[in-house]
Order: C-alpha cells, then structure tokens, then sequence
C-alpha cells in the first residue's frame, strides 16, 4: 500500500493549505490519519478519518482550524489547514490504520506515506 502526501509549501501565518493524501484503493476500508514531526520533536498525531467519513478526531491545538476529509471515489484524504501558526510549521505524513476505525497512536497506523514540508512564517 502506497499513500503520498501532498500539498505543503511555505505560508505566512494566518494563511491556509491543503494538503492531499493519495492513500489508494487498499485503504479505502481503514481510517486514515495526519501525523506531524516537527524539528527534534517527536511525531504527533493530527486528525484522523474513519473508514467512510462520518466520525473525525482531532489534537486539540488544531481543533476548530483544521478539517480533515475524504473522498473515497478518488481514494483521497485532505487535511484543510486554516489560520496557520508557526508552531505548526511540521513535516506532516498520511498513514492507513490497521482497521476501520478512528486512531491516534502511530503503532495504530501500519502504512505510511512520505512528509510533505509545511513552514509558517511569523
């Protein structure tokens, strides 16, 4: 299973990205996550999608800023960042859970995809 982020760039703060995850057609059964690393930090959970949509979880410093969705006729996951913050400057990564359902922890997620940079500037 193959998933590739895209999306990233730099943007000043208070500005909006969206990021895509191409998480192919094996993953359209399994809840899909955004996890973040930013430098010499460990990675942190983001958000995450259940299998067909209908239930979202986010970390809280992201909460009510950033959406997470999917399209599953195009096996694509997003993450819309709005009024972005230079401590989410991060590389941020898509991965497929082992099941169906929401999950936060990354020893929940057996696939992952390459980062795509995020920076925010102040």
């Amino acid at each position: 299973v193959q998933l590739q982020a895209s999306g990233g760039g730099l943007v000043q703060a208070g500005g909006s990205l969206r990021l895509s995850c191409a998480a192919g057609r094996t993953s359209s059964n399994n809840a899909v996550g955004w996890f973040r690393q930013a430098p010499d930090k460990e990675r942190e959970f983001v958000a995450a999608i259940n299998w067909n949509g209908g239930s979202t979880t986010y970390v809280d410093s992201v909460k009510g800023r950033f959406t997470v969705s999917r399209d599953r006729t195009k096996n694509t996951v997003f993450l819309q960042m709005n009024s972005l913050k230079p401590e989410d400057t991060a590389v941020y990564y898509c991965a497929a859970a082992r099941t169906s359902m929401l999950a936060v922890l990354p020893s929940d997620y057996r696939y992952w995809g390459q980062g795509t940079l995020v920076t925010v500037s102040s």
